[in-house]
């Protein structure tokens, strides 16, 4: 029997590979976790060392199917064997991504038009910076090309893309972010509503706060907005009531596109098929990626609407071939992952269970945490949520950052076997488990995660942690 090749894939891993989003030099010197995952089933993964966890992250919102799905194994293999790559340029095309780009279409808001394919989302938001920019140079506007973001928004890690995001995480020491991008209001009610104010007064003055930010800057500089349309990486924060509304009115009056970042709500996630159909907004453009594929091979879409469509068209017309593109768009193998991951989702009817299983969800994390001295707030929507952590419930007083709450929780949440998220920005745990989760797997989820809330409430209250400042 073969020894356990953890010590010695740790050692190498320590040594020789680079992490996102991780502290360097801890994990190089051994003083933070390494855990080596070598298979996954269900919403189950499981280690080097055995250990099981139900990972109510879905990978990074991205396994929808679940883990160990043979279907989209054989298709890949099957891709594989006929045609493994060929490059999209100048009009080549393959089977797969073609049958993807019309079921994608056929799916989406209405007045979509066409796909364009990359890896990831981050990529993929670069090219919509790219598209929007051309679109108002060939419609005569070169002054028209500032994209407008909402702190706490995440749209990506590259230097434009990471300008967009607004988190200062993804800011600080990378000279982010860049012009011409400009960011407004984070639209959470919970910290930013004033006295008073209900959600759709707060709505109102997201738009009106975006409506001063446009006329200061001048109409004519503006050229789009971009949002998600819950908050993900920001908080998994759902919008206040008309906030869509109210802002796609400013926008309207302006002239300026909305860029849809369904990165992680779009394919079911938030109990519609995308989260544009359930806030009814109306997006020129439409970000996808992670649930695409549900993560099995990386693949990215930008959804191009009839209306930016015609003047690309046209931009060909005096311009000749787009001068954009990537190595591997609409890869074949990666299309054909993605085919098969979407006959999933459709044929098992995982937006309808994120849905009804997203309504129990919501339903037991109200009931065991919305009156948990720990817990300021509960939220999400689906198969999205958070619970928000203060030192003073009733004063809505945050906590010391010092504490690391968050980390805290999402530590205690992997002792009792639960892959939950500490968000970047605030005291927040979230959750964002497979779309093919049932009612018992939520039951396991909620009582883990009240075990470890507890269990960190106690170490807080033990340590003062939680007396007035």
């Amino acid at each position: 029997m073969r020894n356990n090749p953890t010590p010695e894939l740790q050692e190498l891993d320590r040594a020789h590979f680079f992490h996102p989003s991780t502290h360097m030099r801890q994990h190089a010197d051994g003083e933070s976790p390494n855990r080596i995952i070598t298979g996954g089933q269900g919403v189950y993964i499981e280690d080097s060392e055995g250990k099981r966890s139900l990972d109510a992250f879905a990978g990074l919102y991205c396994v929808n199917v679940g883990y160990g799905r043979q279907e989209i194994a054989d298709a890949i293999a099957e891709q594989a064997s006929k045609l493994a790559y060929y490059h999209a340029y100048a009009g080549h095309g393959n089977e797969p991504a073609i049958r993807l780009s019309e079921r994608i279409i056929r799916s989406a808001p209405a007045g979509m038009s066409r796909v364009y394919y990359g890896m990831s989302g981050s990529d993929a938001n670069e090219t919509q910076l790219k598209l929007v920019w051309y679109y108002n140079n060939i419609l005569g506007r070169p002054e028209k090309k500032k994209i407008i973001s909402r702190w706490r928004g995440y749209h990506g890690s590259g230097v434009m893309t990471g300008s967009l995001t607004g988190l200062e995480l993804f800011h600080k020491a990378f000279d982010l972010p860049r012009s011409p991008i400009l960011h407004t209001r984070t639209p959470h009610h919970y910290w930013q509503a004033e006295e008073g104010e209900d959600e759709r007064a707060f709505s109102r003055r997201c738009a009106a706060e975006l409506e001063e930010m446009i006329q200061q800057e001048g109409p004519d500089t503006v050229a789009a907005f971009i949002g998600e349309p819950v908050l993900g990486t920001g908080g998994i924060v759902p919008p206040p009531e008309g906030y869509w509304q109210e802002i796609q009115a400013v926008l309207d009056k302006y002239d300026i596109l909305l860029i849809a970042d369904e990165v992680v709500t779009g394919f079911g996630r938030t109990g519609a098929y995308f989260g544009s159909q359930k806030y009814d907004m109306k997006p020129d453009l439409i970000t996808v990626a992670k649930g695409l594929s549900s993560g099995y091979l990386p693949i990215s879409g930008v959804i191009v609407g009839e209306k930016v469509w015609q003047v690309l068209e046209q931009g060909s017309d005096q311009m000749g071939a787009i001068g954009h593109g990537w190595t591997y768009s609409a890869h074949p193998i990666c299309a054909a992952a993605a085919n098969a991951n979407l006959d999933i989702v459709d044929g098992e009817d995982l937006t309808g269970n994120a849905k009804r299983t997203g309504e129990y969800f919501q339903q037991r994390m109200h009931e065991t945490f919305d009156d948990h001295p720990l817990i300021g707030e509960v939220r999400g929507v689906g198969l999205l949520a958070a619970l928000e952590c203060v030192a003073d419930k009733d004063r809505k007083r945050p906590l010391d950052p010092s504490h690391k709450v968050g980390p805290a929780l999402s530590s205690a949440c992997l002792e009792h076997g639960i892959i939950a998220r500490a968000m970047p920005h605030g005291d927040i745990l979230g959750f964002a488990p497979p779309l093919v989760i049932n009612r018992e797997e939520v039951d396991r989820i909620v009582e883990g995660t009240r075990k470890a809330v507890d269990q960190v409430y106690e170490k807080l209250r033990a340590e003062n942690a939680l007396s007035a400042a």
